[in-house]
């Protein structure tokens, strides 16, 4: 899983560009004493904030500011790391990243801090993904949850269910070792409650990241319907300023406009479309399939329709054409109709008006319905798309575990690859491949 380029000492600027009041720059590697001399001057006691001027070859002074040595293993990245707190000027943190390449490191990979945390042990293969899905966090729920993350809870919860899974493969593995034996290893140790209770388990950690992956990843919501039914009208109430330009004149709208909201901390990303009629302007009808474009790729549709005529025969030929997603109509303009907001007993209908506001209270709960969203509690954590088809996997294997009574060898197959999914997750079965590409998406210096 190591490569040689791992054991070489690297550097970056591990502060955002631009300027600042404070800039750091890190370096890790197996061994930093002559570059800390050649930078610093002395080496820094251990863990200590050190007043210090950065020089350069010829002696003299880059910048002024703070350094911090962590030796290993006591470090981030479980090697040798120093961090120099300067000024946050772009110029001179380059001029400090330089010296330090000067004397021997090489410019840092994306993530690659992180990945030598990971293969030094100090962290697992998830909460290294924490980190990255902490910094690009939207919302303050999706902070904490990445933060539990980070500390491990998700983790711990995994690693619960492998070590359960192991327990059993060793039951397993006693049966077939010794099958002339009378005892009935499974049924003493009760094997299949145990398998029953990891299921239940892993049930409910499941449930937890599919609200973490809400949190990460957010919810497509794509605006459809006739020309002049409100589409830009709701987009701007729901993302509270004018998105999109409202007109009386049908055709309005031409291209697609995407505006990020948020619903509890959930990202929604609301999308508004070209009215779906028969045109004979090229530009609406480039306009009417790329509507369709973005209901292909929605996860939720509102189909808007003008409360005082419902849904007619060109609505329902919309219907019609909608791929297997959830569906809300929305009748809009109740405020011209004299009625009062309200949502019908299956919450597929919504009667709401976007010029005045009045139900889109209800809107929006009916939007986290659809979307699954369970109000997030203390022991939420942050999850990928990798995880969760990770605990999908895990879910079919013990499935067919539990559907093994009496034929041990496949049993122990099924519970060997439902531990092998799991430990998945916390990397201790990952590809090399699978560990470029997730560290490839982290900032450089992180």
């Amino acid at each position: 899983m190591a490569r040689a380029r791992d054991s070489d000492t690297i550097a970056a600027v591990a502060t955002p560009p631009g300027r600042g009041g404070i800039g750091v720059v890190r370096v890790s590697g197996p061994e930093l004493t002559g570059l800390i001399e050649g930078i610093v001057g002395r080496t820094p006691t251990p863990r200590l904030a050190t007043y210090a001027r950065f020089r350069d070859a010829a002696g003299r002074a880059l910048d002024e500011g703070l350094a911090l040595y962590f030796p290993a293993p006591h470090s981030y990245t479980g090697e040798h790391v120093l961090e120099l707190q300067g000024h946050g000027g772009p110029q001179v943190l380059q001029l400090v990243l330089a010296r330090c390449l000067e004397l021997g490191a090489r410019p840092a990979e994306p993530g690659e801090f992180s990945r030598r945390a990971f293969l030094n042990g100090k962290i697992d293969l998830a909460q290294a993904e924490a980190i990255a899905d902490l910094i690009d966090a939207q919302s303050r729920e999706a902070a904490r949850s990445a933060m539990r993350s980070l500390a491990g809870e998700f983790s711990r919860r995994v690693h619960g269910m492998v070590e359960t899974l192991i327990d059993l493969r060793m039951l397993v593995e006693a049966t077939l070792d010794f099958p002339e034996e009378e005892t009935d290893f499974l049924g003493q140790a009760d094997a299949w409650g145990r398998l029953d209770g990891i299921r239940e388990q892993l049930g409910a950690v499941l449930a937890q990241a599919r609200q973490g992956a809400l949190l990460r990843e957010g919810l497509d919501v794509v605006l459809i319907g006739q020309p002049n039914v409100g589409k830009s009208a709701l987009l701007n109430r729901l993302a509270g300023y004018e998105a999109a330009i409202v007109t009386e004149i049908a055709g309005t709208t031409r291209d697609t406009v995407r505006e990020a909201i948020q619903i509890e901390g959930v990202p929604l990303h609301v999308i508004d479309t070209a009215g779906l009629r028969e045109t004979e302007d090229p530009v609406e009808r480039l306009g009417i399939e790329r509507t369709w474009a973005a209901v292909e790729r929605a996860d939720v549709a509102l189909l808007l329709v003008d409360a005082a005529h419902g849904v007619g025969a060109r609505e329902a030929a919309i219907l019609a054409r909608l791929p297997a997603i959830p569906v809300l109509t929305v009748h809009n303009k109740i405020d011209l109709t004299g009625e009062a907001p309200r949502r019908s007993a299956d919450g597929r209908e919504l009667w709401l008006s976007a010029r005045t506001g009045a139900g889109l209270d209800l809107l929006r709960r009916r939007l986290l319905e659809a979307a699954g969203w369970q109000a997030a509690g203390e022991g939420s954590f942050m999850a990928r798309t990798r995880h969760l088809e990770a605990l999908a996997r895990a879910g079919g294997h013990l499935e067919r575990a539990r559907a093994a009574a009496g034929r041990p060898e496949l049993l122990a197959e099924e519970l060997r690859l439902a531990q092998e999914a799991l430990a998945g997750i916390t990397g201790e079965f990952t590809a090399d491949d699978l560990l470029g590409r997730i560290f490839s998406q982290f900032c450089i210096g992180k």
